[in-house]
């Protein structure tokens, strides 16, 4: 984790409300300005979860994705508007947040995540939170986590559905423990409402807080599973792969 940074009375102003939460304070807030967070694509579910988590004060942002706004983005990418059409997504999304939070260190990467940059990206951050629509760019980045020894929060959504899980090397299965390869349903396009990748978002982004801030009760070990359509919610037990090529050396 990045080390607490002191808090100024600028930031005890804009983070006051929550700072009254217990188990979190000004410590837990001190952690968050310190902490550093990859967030893979900000699409329906990272637009979401990099502007909780800059509303929320972790201290620095790195947002990478490739690509020009379509208009097909606009109904759930919420850090893309219309006037942006045709021009880099990672530029909006970095520009609308250093509008909602000019204190925190925000860097784009114009670069979707791949064999040749996922090590390094990953190697500059605390924790990534996976919200990329390639499955093949999710094992990149549990790989990278798992040699590299940082968290991963797993946020995915289909249709009316959606889960959300958190790796820590180590103590918990990682995702190739789950999904050895790609899921024979997982598609680049597929159904999508904002507000259901939204609620997977906020959700992980609230699981990456526990974790950076050290408080609550993450997923450690347990995948969320949210049915929208009919608004039910359980946790199932995951289990890691004793024969998972990636993370089974931290368990020998």
């Amino acid at each position: 984790m990045g080390t607490p940074r002191p808090l100024t009375p600028e930031d005890r102003a804009r983070y006051e409300w929550q700072m009254w939460t217990p188990g979190f304070g000004e410590a837990g807030q001190e952690k968050l300005k310190g902490a550093s967070v990859l967030i893979s694509r900000c699409g329906g579910l990272g637009s979401p979860a990099a502007y909780e988590l800059a509303a929320a004060g972790v201290g620095r942002l790195v947002i990478a994705h490739a690509g020009n706004v379509k208009p097909s983005d606009l109904n759930r990418q919420l850090l893309m508007t219309h006037d942006w059409l045709g021009k880099p997504r990672v530029e909006s999304a970095v520009r609308r947040l250093r509008e909602l939070n000019p204190t925190l260190e925000i860097e784009g990467v114009p670069e979707n995540i791949n064999e040749s940059n996922a090590a390094e990206l990953v190697g500059r951050v605390d924790l990534v939170l996976d919200a990329a629509p390639l499955f093949e760019e999710r094992l990149l980045m549990n790989r990278e986590v798992v040699a590299q020894g940082k968290i991963l929060v797993e946020c995915a959504m289909y249709d009316m559905d959606a889960n959300v899980t958190t790796v820590i090397p180590g103590r918990t299965p990682c995702l190739a423990c789950l999904f050895p390869e790609k899921p024979p349903a997982w598609k680049r396009q597929f159904p999508v409402f904002g507000g259901v990748s939204g609620t997977a978002a906020c959700i992980g982004a609230i699981e990456a807080i526990k974790v950076l801030a050290d408080f609550g009760q993450p997923l450690l070990g347990e995948m969320l599973l949210m049915d929208l359509r009919h608004m039910t919610f359980r946790k199932m037990k995951v289990r890691r792969d004793p024969n998972c090529p990636v993370c089974r050396r931290l368990w020998d």
